[in-house]
């Protein structure tokens, strides 16, 4: 069965911790709680995905009284696409993409496989051509209204 490949909480969870690590680059160590808080993460599901991150080199943490949770390279050197394939895999609009292979009945003669092909270029060409710092650039521009709940609110009004 092809079901479309959709991003996991998992992996938004890890999407909004990289972005208000983002936010916050140079500040220094920025604390789980206040990630955790900022985005609405539970704490022990974000730790086990800032650890996961750290293994995979985005994210570094440094101990102590002031310590937390930084990025290891600068915002606009992280793409989301990037994140995203760290934390689920290979992208994709429906789950036999990233890997046509012999395991599909319609491996050599497979109608939609052109229409896929081309999803997936676009999805790739958005995520991996939005960096965070982007993000954080986009939220600068829209966050304007008291309504608004993003970490930076406060800077914005």
């Amino acid at each position: 069965m092809v079901k479309i490949v959709a991003i996991s909480q998992k992996c938004q969870y890890a999407l909004r911790a990289i972005y208000e690590l983002a936010l916050h680059q140079d500040e220094g160590p920025y604390k789980i709680s206040s990630i955790a808080e900022a985005q609405s993460i539970p704490v022990r599901f974000l730790e086990n995905i800032l650890n996961g991150l750290k293994g995979a080199g985005i994210v570094d943490s440094a101990r102590g009284k002031d310590g937390g949770y930084y990025l290891l390279k600068s915002a606009d050197a992280i793409t989301v696409g990037e994140v995203i394939r760290f934390v689920q895999g290979p992208l994709g609009p429906v789950e036999c993409t990233p890997r046509f292979d012999e395991d599909c009945d319609f491996y050599n003669d497979c109608v939609f496989r052109p229409l896929w092909d081309k999803a997936k270029t676009a999805l790739e060409g958005v995520y991996d051509g939005t960096t965070f710092q982007d993000l954080v650039d986009q939220s600068a521009n829209t966050c304007r209204t008291p309504q608004c709940s993003c970490s930076r609110k406060k800077d914005k009004i």
